[in-house]
């Protein structure tokens, strides 16, 4: 786990807001599929990537969630505290803007989980003909790579690189975006040349990453709000399973998600009323997709090339 959570009471909430209190100097609404999410800080790059990566929120509208960002020496580095009651997180000593980022996905995904039957996904979803592609894995399994390496196609279009809701209504899943513009990294271009100059090189933070508008390079229309998934391919490293690509079975898929935390490092809350609705919810979402699994273990392109070949979708020259 990159960094450590800790559940907390409304009371022990109460007062680390009290303990807060006097740093605040920033605080942001944003609307994340329907969630209103309060940003509560002193740093202002970090209010400033926030309020480019997310869509703004009325500021009339009450928070569903809230988190508070800030620097404080008597805590370890990485430190959460989280009520799940009030749906407040405290993230304490954080320079990675990804994982605050993927935190306040988690906190949206936790209130749409419990009140509205909505879950989540940590991984990339492009919609190719109407019909949605989820890839999902661990860190470094090459999300983010073979979703822009499918972008260099105009057929292709993006819901999401890192993260995605989804609803099931009867026999269909329906896959929705989460961010207003994406946190890519500085490498990108060193495997798909067509993306080079996506991003300033001084726009870039400490970690090689920065928000970046993707319609300047793929165009407005590229960018939508949903799609109807109907294919998921689990992207899995490992040069000890001689398995390079096969499908699925329904059982074997649900075993694999559960065995891996459902590739999701960031959930919040972990109990067994959790467990028991995440593991109804991945037999659902298997049941109404074809599911691969793809050995990444080869290079991009040639990983690239089997995702393609699952899509019947010819190679990018």
């Amino acid at each position: 786990m990159p960094y450590t959570i800790l559940l907390i009471s409304p009371e022990e909430k109460e007062q680390l807001a009290v303990r807060c209190a006097p740093r605040i100097k920033y605080e942001i609404k944003s609307e994340i599929f329907g969630c209103c999410i309060k940003l509560i800080s002193d740093n202002r790059t970090l209010l400033e990537t926030w309020q480019e990566n997310f869509s703004p929120m009325s500021q009339n509208i009450r928070s569903h969630g809230r988190l508070y960002v800030f620097s404080d020496p008597s805590y370890e580095e990485n430190t959460v505290q989280f009520d799940p009651y009030t749906k407040t997180a405290f993230l304490f000593n954080f320079t990675y803007y990804g994982w605050i980022k993927s935190i306040a996905l988690g906190l949206c995904g936790d209130i749409l989980e419990d009140e509205h039957g909505i879950s989540s996904i940590h991984g990339a979803c492009v919609d190719i003909g109407g019909k949605g592609l989820g890839m999902v894995g661990v860190s470094g399994a090459g999300k983010t790579t073979q979703t822009y390496g499918l972008l260099r196609d105009p057929c292709a279009r993006i819901i999401s690189d890192d993260w995605f809701f989804t609803r099931i209504f009867g026999p269909e899943i329906l896959a929705y975006g989460s961010e207003r513009n994406f946190y890519i990294r500085q490498d990108l271009s060193a495997i798909w040349k067509e993306f080079d100059g996506l991003v300033a090189a001084n726009e870039y933070d400490a970690d090689g990453r920065a928000v970046a508008d993707i319609r300047w390079v793929v165009g407005k229309g590229r960018l939508l709000p949903l799609t109807t998934l109907t294919t998921l391919v689990v992207l899995h490293r490992d040069t000890a399973d001689s398995r390079t690509l096969c499908e699925l079975e329904k059982e074997d898929a649900c075993a694999f998600f559960e065995a891996n935390e459902y590739f999701n490092p960031h959930l919040l809350v972990k109990e067994a009323r959790k467990t028991t609705l995440r593991n109804q919810y991945i037999r659902d979402l298997v049941e109404r997709t074809d599911c691969y699994l793809l050995n990444t273990t080869g290079t991009p392109k040639e990983t690239q090339q089997k995702i393609r070949t699952i899509l019947n979708m010819p190679e990018s020259e």
